[in-house]
């Protein structure tokens, strides 16, 4: 349930990234105005900015999909938005605040929900595996013949 609950998280960060980054792409100066962050010059810079928040919501998106397969992918991104949280909370004027506070909203559920995910992901294969054969896995049971470091069962 909570990979579930991370790829929708991760899925509802992307696209209010995008809801951001095309509009500040597209049309900077009334993005900027619209949204009370202080006018840059040249508009160059808010418009790359937004190139790159759209190219780091484009990484995000093999996490949202299968977070096991991508393990390091997931833990970028939510490493990503703790990243955000830093820069514009803890290095930046109080005007810029507000962006750092938008990631925050996506990393603790991010942070909460991978580790949760991945548990509930092992847990399933440890418990299979002991019940199954009454002991844990890459242990030999004792009716087991051991060669030369190698468990073949004599029942098969």
């Amino acid at each position: 349930m909570a990979a579930l609950w991370f790829s929708r998280v991760v899925w509802l960060g992307i696209l209010c990234n995008l809801a951001l980054a095309v509009p500040t792409l597209v049309a900077p100066g009334q993005t900027m105005a619209l949204t009370g962050i202080p006018p840059a010059s040249p508009l160059l810079w808010p418009q790359f900015s937004a190139l790159l928040l759209i190219l780091l919501s484009i990484f995000y998106i093999p996490a949202a999909l299968d977070f096991s397969r991508y393990r390091i992918t997931a833990w970028s991104s939510v490493g990503a938005r703790l990243a955000g949280v830093i820069f514009f909370v803890g290095f930046q004027p109080a005007t810029y605040h507000a962006l750092g506070y938008f990631d925050l909203v996506f990393f603790v559920p991010e942070a909460v929900l991978l580790p949760l995910a991945f548990r509930q992901l092992e847990a399933p294969l440890s418990q299979n595996a002991i019940g199954r054969s009454g002991v844990a896995p890459g242990r030999p049971r004792s009716n087991d013949v051991v060669t030369s470091g190698t468990s073949v069962d004599p029942r098969h």
